[in-house]
Order: C-alpha cells, then structure tokens, then sequence
C-alpha cells in the first residue's frame, strides 16, 4: 500500500503556503503506515477550510453542517461500531458552533479520533477571530484586538474526560503522524489539536511562529496523570506538543448500547434484526 490508495486527483482549493497541506500529506502517510482499509474507514466534517480535508482523500466521508460533526459522527459510530471513525475540522467548526457538541461528546467517549487544524482564526469566512485566536491580535472584525480569552482545548478535553489528548503542529511531520497514528488506534474519545498557519488571515501566528514557539513534550511525561497533563496543558510559550493524557480501559459509548451487548456486528447487516432488538429489549425489563 502506497499513497495513492488515499490520495485522489482533484484541485485544492486552499490558498497556497496553507497550514492544511501539511496536515493532509501527515494525514495520508499515517493512514497507510496503519494500514487502513476504505471499507472500515470513514470521515466526518462540519463546515470551514479545514472541513474540506475528507474531500481530498479517496474515502467514505460525511459533510455536515457547521458545528455538527460529532453528534453526526457519534451515530454513523454506533451503527457501524467496527469502523475507523476519523472527525476532521478547524478550530472555528469545532470549537465555536461545535463547542457544545464537543464537551458532550467526549463524556459519552465514542470510539473516534478527532483532528483539529488550529490556526487560530476563522479562514473560510475572511480572517474574524476564532476561540483560539490569542488576546489581543487584531481583526477585520476584532478591530481593537481581541479582548476575550482564549479557549484553551487541550485542558478542556482533559477536564471533561477525554481518554486521549494531543497537540501536534504542521510543521513537524514525523511527530505528529506518530502522534495521529496513536490517537487512531487508541480506543475511546481522541482529540489531536494540530496547530498549522493561517497564511492569508493570521499574520501573527505564522509558520516561523509555531517554530519558534514549540517544545516537545519529554518521554518521561506520565500520560495517566491527569494533574499534570493539566498544568502541561496550561503551558504556553513554549506550547507543548506531544501526548498530554492517555487512559485506556474505559468503555466506550458504542460498548454501552444494549444493541451490542452480544455481538459488535452492525443491525443492518444481521437476520431477523427486529427479532433480536425485541429478544434484547425483553432481557433487560
């Protein structure tokens, strides 16, 4: 398997230098090293420069509405429990019209994996502050600068019970195709926040900005303390990239469905389904 088994011929339509390049040549080469196969695969999107990833990739994908990724995600899961469910999105699509998606996802935990490209700003839509951008830059909107505080996602996500938090950047490829390969296979919520430049709306957080304002997280960080994945995860300047937090053993919300108590086979693809949902229903009055 090679790169061409995801990679498909079609225009991109991302400004040239973008952040989103580099994220989708790490996510093509994670998922071949993993060896994924298309029928057990598929993506999930909102709205946003970031939401077009799947449309890039030779896959299954679903394109929702703006900030509705996850709950839509959350069901194909749960009809389908034995699939790779990959969300790609921005930080915009994700955070802000998805936000209350986002931390109620993660307390039920589906068995997903969810990237966010985290440029800091609104792209799509010309360059308005996002829930990341930082306090105090300057807007076509935000005129005076920002004055709210920034969201911080990696400590969310921890706080509320993700079972695997990361903080990859666009441009260290090799880390962070390591970093989503561990977030893919790890079963239960996984958020892998990536930072990546905004070349044409975030003249402050550039390619060199991330470079120059990034470290990465020491081998012996223990992953299973929760407290100090947290005060890593306050961390800034530098800005920690690795894995932050990392459980196993929790079930999953697809685990938790009486449907699948006996066997993770979809409905669609058993006899007498009906039969069995009422065979299952009668067991548990």
């Amino acid at each position: 398997m090679d790169r061409k088994y995801f990679d498909i011929a079609t225009d991109i339509a991302w400004c040239p230098g973008c952040g989103n390049f580099g994220i989708r040549n790490i996510m093509l080469d994670a998922m071949v090293e993993l060896g994924l196969s298309k029928d057990k695969l598929c993506f999930v999107s909102g709205i946003g420069q970031a939401a077009k990833a799947p449309h890039y990739y030779d896959v299954s994908y679903f394109n929702g509405l703006h900030g509705r990724a996850l709950p839509v995600a959350s069901g194909i899961k749960a009809a389908n429990p034995d699939i790779k469910l990959i969300v790609e999105s921005g930080d915009g699509d994700m955070y802000g019209e998805g936000g209350n998606h986002f931390i109620h996802t993660i307390r039920r935990n589906p068995d997903i994996t969810v990237i966010v490209h985290n440029n800091m700003v609104y792209g799509l839509t010309k360059g308005q502050a996002s829930p990341t951008t930082q306090k105090g830059m300057k807007t076509p909107i935000q005129t005076e600068g920002v004055n709210s505080i920034p969201l911080n996602p990696v400590a969310l996500a921890i706080t509320m019970g993700a079972t695997f938090v990361a903080r990859g950047a666009a441009g260290d490829k090799e880390k962070t195709k390591e970093i989503i390969k561990a977030a893919i296979m790890h079963k239960g919520f996984a958020l892998v926040d990536i930072f990546q430049a905004c070349v044409s709306f975030n003249k402050v957080n550039t390619h060199k900005w991330y470079k120059e304002n990034i470290v990465i997280i020491p081998d012996t960080h223990p992953k299973d303390d929760k407290v100090k994945a947290l005060s890593l995860a306050f961390s800034e300047s530098p800005w920690p990239l690795g894995i932050f937090y990392e459980v196993n053993g929790f079930k999953t919300f697809e685990d938790s469905l009486p449907v699948y108590e006996h066997s993770h086979e979809p409905l669609y693809k058993r006899t007498r389904n009906m039969d069995i949902l009422r065979e299952i229903m009668n067991q548990k009055k």
